[in-house]
């Protein structure tokens, strides 16, 4: 059976804000789906240990007052996850995430903040598979117009967003989309869950140096676009 009639897992995190260096979670979800049928969720609502800005909290709800009053240590649940993730990789399952070098690059910022041990350190060599349909979609359907959210993304494949910004909700429309791609490019359907997360890691580097050269040619000669995918370097390189 190819890769997108088993179990999947997807993940996603609800947070203090966009760049997953400097960010906090707020929330998190871990769904698995096989057989397109949702066979076990867990979800986390940590207290961030900062204010969550109010920009943050009217996307996903959450408030710095809730977060203190019903979270738990962001160091508890980071480490949770990890191991729930890691877990799952090493039984060889893939993991889903939209956009997933924000979610997982975030998560591995907490794991550093907190003095836990990395997500490579736990398996013990690079992370995976992690399957990603923000990346392959735009591979696969590369001069598509539009935006390239999930909200738009599962307007494209047919995938009903009931609660979007919910970490379960957004976790379960990732796997949704996943399967939907493949099922519409059999080229990624037949890859299996190794290759194809290397597939992803050349074509994010090749879309970043594209977007890179990009930003030089219009004026920012500067302009760096990190390449580095399913994980970002955690500290910046300098220009």
């Amino acid at each position: 059976m190819a890769w997108h009639g088993e179990l999947l897992v997807g993940f996603d995190l609800e947070t203090t804000g966009t760049d997953p260096r400097e960010a906090r979670i707020v929330t998190a979800s871990v769904v698995g789906v096989e057989g397109g049928r949702v066979v076990h969720q867990r979800d986390w609502l940590a207290d961030p240990g900062i204010r969550i800005p109010e920009q943050a909290s009217a996307i996903h709800g959450i408030t710095s007052e809730r977060a203190a009053a019903e979270g738990r240590p962001g160091r508890e649940v980071a480490e949770e996850l990890a191991e729930t993730l890691t877990g799952y990789w090493n039984r060889g399952v893939p993991v889903v995430a939209y956009n997933a070098s924000f979610d997982l690059t975030l998560l591995e910022a907490e794991l550093s903040r907190h003095g836990l041990p990395s997500l490579g350190d736990r398996i013990g060599g690079a992370i995976g598979p992690v399957v990603d349909p923000y990346t392959i979609d735009r591979s696969v359907d590369r001069y598509r117009r539009g935006k390239r959210t999930l909200e738009a993304v599962c307007a494209e494949y047919g995938v009903v967003l009931e609660a979007a910004h919910q970490a379960a909700a957004d976790a379960l429309a990732a796997v949704r989309v996943a399967v939907a791609i493949a099922e519409r490019h059999p080229a990624v359907a037949a890859l299996a869950p190794a290759e194809l997360h290397e597939r992803q890691i050349s074509w994010y580097r090749e879309r970043a140096e594209d977007f890179q050269a990009f930003l030089r040619r219009k004026g920012d000669p500067d302009a760096v676009v990190d390449p580095s995918w399913p994980l970002r370097e955690l500290v910046p390189a300098a220009n």
